[in-house]
């Protein structure tokens, strides 16, 4: 009897154990995966969100079409914030309750990524490649927190130094948005100003919706400006680079981030954009189109699409890889604590970004390169890389 006794407790223990884990993998089914997003689909970043999305979205229905992870397919729910706070909270709120997310994959902005940690860092909710590159995408807890890039602060600091060099210059100065997002980026700024024995000489605040930029200019004109530094929205630094080159400002040289390392900013009709540099974490797409990983990426986004994929196609495709990576390693019994330990054991060459990836439990962001471009005949050159 008391051993019938011990086996039924022990069963019953066993039961609560797979209950409890079962739990706490939420979006996790017999055949599904729940991966969610919140990006900008609409707003002044869509150029970024709508190639990411389509890039991950290929990958992930060719891993569904060849059965899914370990029998799961996965389902990846896109929610858009048109750069919009209130809307963005409302989709990590739908994610989180309605959809209950696995984890999270390519949440779009600063801001919006650190005030969705408020709501998926309690409940360990992975976030996985989010599209921001600011240093706080890894901020404590760390735990649940995965980057593919440097820093915004890092490729300022780089990119600005390596244009004074490069040019002689003396002046820096800074454009941006009030965020976060904006605000690391002049941080950056000022430590290249500070490393290089340059001068910072004078910085201008925008809007999200500002289109008007020449007292702007004529600000940063009268204020000597040689460098500036670029945290707008993609149409608002294209806008930017076109009114100085009307004004003459010739002489002054316009350096964007991740956030502006864009092909549609490279192939503005006219030549608009010939000129501006980017700083950025991973390599152009079209610069290396006949590799034959980024040949074959091509193809296949073309034939899932029928479009030619924009860089950051490339990287949406990119973070589905490691998700999927990450998932397969995790083995079936799915937890979130089993993806995590997953996703600190990878380490590979990513040929399709050009950079090399590597996590492990100290360590949340998977490259740390920085490369400078600059806009040349339409497209992007590497003319720098550290």
């Amino acid at each position: 009897m008391k051993t019938l006794i011990k086996r039924l407790v022990a069963a019953s223990a066993l039961t609560a154990a797979a209950t409890l884990a079962n739990a706490q993998a939420q979006g996790v089914t017999d055949d599904e995966i729940v991966i969610g997003a919140v990006n900008d689909l609409s707003g002044i970043f869509a150029a970024v969100g709508v190639p990411a999305t389509k890039g991950a979205n290929v990958y992930f229905d060719k891993v569904n079409a060849a059965g899914g992870v370990h029998g799961r397919k996965i389902r990846y729910v896109v929610e858009d914030h048109g750069y919009q706070m209130p809307r963005a909270m409302q989709g990590f709120n739908k994610l989180l309750n309605r959809d209950k997310v696995f984890a999270m994959m390519q949440n779009l902005g600063t801001p919006m990524n650190l005030a969705g940690f408020k709501l998926i860092d309690p409940m360990g909710i992975p976030n996985i490649a989010p599209l921001s590159a600011a240093r706080q995408m890894i901020q404590d807890p760390m735990h649940n927190k995965f980057t593919s890039f440097s820093s915004y602060f890092d490729q300022s600091r780089v990119g600005v130094k390596y244009l004074a060099g490069a040019f002689g210059a003396k002046n820096v100065c800074t454009m941006y948005l009030p965020t976060d997002f904006g605000e690391e980026i002049l941080e950056g700024t000022k430590a290249g100003v500070e490393e290089a024995g340059l001068t910072f000489a004078a910085e201008t605040t925008h809007k999200p919706d500002e289109t008007d930029f020449v007292g702007s200019l004529s600000k940063l004109k009268d204020a000597g400006c040689e460098i500036v530094t670029i945290a707008l929205g993609v149409r608002q630094a294209i806008t930017i680079v076109g009114t100085a080159k009307k004004m003459g400002l010739t002489d002054m040289k316009f350096m964007g981030t991740s956030a502006s390392f864009l092909t549609v900013v490279a192939q503005v009709p006219g030549g608009v954009t010939e000129g501006f540099y980017a700083a950025a974490s991973w390599q152009d797409l079209w610069a290396r189109a006949e590799e034959p990983v980024v040949k074959a990426f091509i193809e296949e986004y073309k034939a899932a699409t029928g479009e030619d994929p924009q860089g950051f196609a490339m990287l949406g495709y990119a973070a589905a890889k490691q998700m999927v990576m990450a998932l397969e390693a995790a083995g079936p019994d799915l937890t979130q604590e089993s993806f995590i330990a997953a996703m600190e054991t990878l380490d590979y060459q990513d040929d399709l970004v050009g950079n090399h990836i590597d996590y492990g439990p100290d360590d949340h962001q998977g490259a740390n390169s920085v490369y400078v471009f600059v806009v040349e005949n339409g497209g992007w050159k590497n003319i720098h890389e550290e």
